[in-house]
């Protein structure tokens, strides 16, 4: 129960275009992957689309596994060089481990796209290439959003809430004279419903 005045035409807000293109690229996605596995099978047997799928799944746990111990032994060394007192020094190779291991990811998920998407991810120039284009969308993104405050955003958000849910609560002052964490004792009118 709200005790604001209603809005007459309670205005909707835009979808995002990636929230409208994104449902209907992984249907597009599926049926290529399907379409794919069907033609392979037309072209030798069955084993060998099972077969595909095996490598895909063992390779991609390799990959997975070998970019973890990496990244985990990368993380131990730094965590004893900073506990020696020695500043870390930056490894040339220590920053390909995140899309090596969504690499081993697209080769473990079954299908033909996938896999090859997986594997141009194991190549290093295209790590390279794939992380500076990341990295350089992260910080524009960044750039953008820093234009206002958190607290600004955060007023944002509550503000333009669609649902228009009230929580319903209880102030507590502080009164004068009564030291803190002291409430008053006497009890509390129910609140309404």
């Amino acid at each position: 129960m709200t005790t604001g005045a209603q809005t007459p035409n309670p205005v909707r807000p835009r979808r995002s275009r990636l929230r409208t293109v994104l449902p209907l690229g992984v249907a597009a996605w599926l049926v290529l992957e399907i379409w794919l596995l069907t033609v392979l099978a037309g072209a030798s047997n069955g084993l060998v689309v099972f077969l595909v799928l095996l490598a895909g799944l063992v390779l991609g746990s390799v990959v997975i596994k070998r970019a973890g111990r990496r990244a985990f032994k990368n993380l131990t060394e730094t965590l004893q060089q900073q506990q020696g007192g020695v500043l870390p020094e930056p490894r040339p190779n220590s920053e390909g481990n995140g899309l090596m291991m969504l690499g081993g990811l697209l080769l473990i998920i079954p299908g033909l796209v996938s896999d090859a998407a997986g594997l141009l991810l194991l190549v290093p120039p295209v790590q390279k290439a794939v992380s500076r284009h990341a990295e350089r969308t992260f910080e524009r993104k960044l750039r953008e959003a820093a234009q206002g405050s958190l607290g600004g955003a955060f007023q944002q958000v509550r503000i333009h809430r669609p649902d228009g849910k009230v929580v319903q609560g209880e102030v507590i002052r502080d009164e004068r004279g009564t030291p803190p964490g002291d409430f008053p004792q006497e009890p509390r009118p129910p609140l309404p419903r």
